[in-house]
């Protein structure tokens, strides 16, 4: 979900010496050889940060939003002295996440071949091309077809299916409330998508065997879509790694893409989202103009109309935290404010439980920062879901975006826990 927002370039061309803007149209391979990521802490106005990044045309993964936080910064080879004095004049001590983001990347991107229908764990420890989750949403239907089926929620703008899997109990499909997860809205988060995934496997595969996951699927609907946002997914492993939004043209600019989880039509063009279409934030040019986010809030109109929407989560990387709505504004609050913080400080302590790792909760304007124009917003007042949640999953900025294969199973794993902990405690 990390932006940034002061600027339109975020990476240089390999072949290229100077900088050109990652959002324009492009199809060679954007390199990332040499390129360092810095964890900048704010000791001051965050302005100040702010300006460095926009002075130097740098790339934000964290933005400065307050004081006494970090930014967690990008920046080139031939930009690193001029980034080194700014941080020296002011008297800043950097930390390094990546070295080298490049070999980060090499690394990361080391798939395992996937064997047609071999739907089990070992997907879980690597990164997958697309067409591979896709085989592998089927492969997993086929193995418990009794309780499940791929569904579609549309179309993105390039003609890609948006695939979920439906799981349901003993009473037949449709007939639960309905249970709604969404994975990487923002194409470089592939651990989200990774995460949704594995919960699927997990309930799908315990179903006949565990009581307490029986009890959850017979319960509700869960309609678990693992990639959103699959243009934008394709392009970060064909072409741009860091790429975020869809791969949507704008009238009258040369920059490609909208950000999906800024133009959902409620509360639109707000804090938090940009006007300029070359800016990774950028709300679009009208609410709900993306083909994505027409698709994904017909679904899910429809099936709250069918079977109500108990629980929406929309997850997303990194920081580490557990987010309730709203987005748009920090001066208003949702009617059951209350129970969604009481149900957060049980989900990460069930998270914490697992393996230690610390998540904080919070509303999202005041936790991460403003976000207008975002699903949960939209699924809170719009499509009135009971229970409306976002998170950023691991981790707090060791790796950010890159985060290694090995790190999948255990985030599943404590994120699952979490999500246990709803499905148990809510109403």
């Amino acid at each position: 979900m990390a932006f940034k927002t002061l600027f339109s370039c975020l990476a240089l061309l390999a072949a290229v010496a100077t900088a050109e803007p990652a959002d324009t149209p492009s199809e060679e391979p954007v390199s990332y050889d040499g390129f360092k990521v810095f964890r900048v802490p704010v000791t001051g106005d965050p302005q100040r940060i702010n300006d460095v990044v926009s002075q130097l045309n740098l790339a934000f993964w964290q933005p400065a939003s307050r004081k006494d936080a970090f930014a967690d910064i990008e920046v080139p080879p031939d930009s690193l002295d001029a980034f080194n004095k700014e941080m020296e004049t002011d008297g800043i001590q950097v930390t390094v996440m990546h070295e080298d983001l490049g070999k980060s990347i090499s690394d990361e991107a080391t798939y395992s071949v996937y064997a047609e229908g071999s739907a089990n764990d070992t997907w879980f420890t690597s990164y997958h091309s697309y067409a591979d989750h896709l085989q592998w949403l089927k492969d997993l239907q086929s193995k418990f077809p009794n309780n499940s089926e791929v569904v579609s929620s549309g179309k993105s703008l390039q003609d890609n299916d948006i695939s979920g899997i439906h799981l349901f109990g003993s009473s037949g499909k449709g007939t639960k409330p309905a249970i709604v997860f969404h994975g990487t809205v923002h194409a470089r988060e592939w651990i989200s998508s990774m995460v949704v995934e594995y919960f699927a496997y997990t309930l799908a595969s315990n179903y006949s065997t565990n009581n307490e996951i029986a009890s959850f699927v017979d319960k509700y609907d869960f309609y678990l879509f693992p990639i959103v946002n699959p243009d934008g997914f394709k392009y970060t492993q064909t072409t741009n790694r860091m790429w975020r939004k869809n791969r949507q043209t704008t009238n009258n600019s040369p920059c490609i893409g909208h950000d999906i989880n800024r133009n959902w039509p409620y509360q639109w063009d707000g804090p938090g989202s940009s006007q300029d279409p070359c800016a990774e934030d950028f709300r679009g040019e009208s609410p709900g103009d993306a083909p994505e986010t027409k698709s994904l809030t017909t679904f899910i109109q429809t099936v709250k109309g069918k079977q109500g929407l108990k629980l929406y989560i929309d997850w997303h990387s990194y920081s580490q935290l557990f987010m309730s709505p709203y987005g748009y504004t920090s001066e208003k609050l949702p009617a059951n404010n209350d129970e969604l913080q009481n149900l957060m400080r049980g989900v990460v302590e069930a998270i914490r439980g697992v393996y230690g790792t610390e998540f904080d909760f919070g509303p999202i304007c005041t936790t991460i920062y403003p976000a207008a124009g975002s699903s949960v917003d939209w699924v809170t007042d719009v499509a009135k879901g009971d229970y409306v949640f976002t998170s950023e999953l691991r981790d707090r900025g060791r790796f950010g975006f890159v985060l290694p294969a090995d790190q999948i199973i255990p985030s599943g794993q404590e994120a699952f826990a979490g999500v246990k902990y709803l499905l148990t405690k809510m109403k």
